[in-house]
């Protein structure tokens, strides 16, 4: 089969690659769909260390193509979505109530991570009957695709937020995760949202799917303009969604007494992430700062693809590019370089 690997910290290319074959537990998925990440570049930048030939890839849907002796709950031909975070559900850490973090920190995130990622012909999932989840005949790939990772994160971010019923919520960065951490302040039930961006495409989008104030970093001061957006109390709840020392910092600076700060930023560079002392009270001022790694699981994604089915939100507005996967390269440096307005690089395989 084919593969679009990290070849060595820097460098990707396609490659061919054995068809991998399930345990007893697990299954074997022709890949159907896929998205680019963000995180795929900091990858091959370097952000996890060193790999060679790793399959890049986490968000992915398709085909079960094999499953092991033991599983029960799907069978070859099943339309499948698989979470970006495929956990061990019987490790210590998922059954204290940390699934993403079994077998150590961040340790069940294994697509390209510690295994072979989506970017393939065919992929492996461990635990299939816990990790998959079958797709509504009314929801599509290209939606679907997105409940394995900017759903489930954006939505963590909302979650984690402590946001109460007509509270006050600002997202920090409109992306992809960001515009969904939007989606769900509003689904959580906030009564003011506000987003920060700069990219009028990313403004329009955020608006769209519930922002209801926008503030723009290069152009006003934001904790000076949230602060008047909110009679200079801050808000109950800021979503992190883009992983800078700055950004954190003002997520910190933004929140009233007693709110949340709700981080669901990848921080990719430097050794540390600074608080303002000041503004968080000297370490006094009740705010709590909540983390969190993108939920996976087969009862995560079958809430999610709920939420399509039912119509509640629609992801795909976020697909900006359409590539095929033999256009891996070019499609990956759409989305590394962020180049013509990029949001979203979908791709598919068929």
């Amino acid at each position: 089969m084919r593969a679009f690997v990290m070849k060595e910290i820097g460098q990707v290319g396609l490659m061919d690659k054995p068809v991998p074959r399930p345990g007893p537990l697990d299954a074997v998925v022709r890949t159907t769909t896929a998205l680019i990440c963000t995180s795929d570049s900091h990858t091959v930048n370097g952000g996890i260390g060193p790999r060679e030939n790793l399959t890049l890839g986490h968000e992915g849907v398709g085909v079960v193509h094999e499953v092991g002796g033991e599983v029960t709950a799907f069978r070859p031909g099943d339309r499948v979505l698989v979470g970006a975070i495929t956990p061990d559900w019987g490790d210590l850490a998922s059954q204290n109530g940390h699934p993403s973090q079994s077998g150590g920190p961040l340790g069940g995130f294994k697509f390209a991570n510690s295994k072979d990622g989506v970017f393939a012909e065919y992929f492996h999932v461990n635990e299939a009957d816990a990790n998959l989840a079958k797709i509504p005949d009314g929801v599509p790939d290209e939606m679907a695709v997105y409940c394995a990772d900017m759903l489930s994160t954006g939505f963590m971010g909302a979650e984690n937020g402590n946001i109460p019923i007509g509270g006050t919520v600002a997202v920090l960065a409109q992306g992809p995760v960001g515009l969904m951490a939007t989606a769900g302040a509003k689904l959580r039930g906030a009564g003011l949202v506000i987003g920060v961006e700069s990219v009028p495409s990313r403004q329009k989008l955020a608006r769209d799917y519930g922002a209801d104030e926008i503030v723009d970093f290069t152009t006003e001061d934001v904790v000076e303009r949230i602060l008047d957006l909110t009679q200079g109390q801050g808000v109950d709840t800021a979503i992190e969604a883009l992983g800078a020392d700055l950004t954190f910092q003002t997520a910190i600076k933004i929140t009233k007494p007693g709110g949340t700060v709700s981080n669901t930023g990848y921080y990719g560079e430097g050794e540390f992430v600074r608080i303002p002392r000041i503004e968080w009270g000297v370490g006094m001022a009740d705010k709590t700062i909540t983390t969190g790694l993108c939920p996976g699981g087969r009862l995560r994604m079958e809430r999610l693809l709920r939420v399509l089915e039912s119509k509640r939100l629609d992801p795909t507005h976020m697909t900006t590019h359409t590539f095929r996967f033999d256009e891996m390269e070019r499609a990956f440096e759409v989305s590394d370089k962020k180049l013509d307005d990029m949001v979203k690089v979908l791709i598919t395989f068929s």
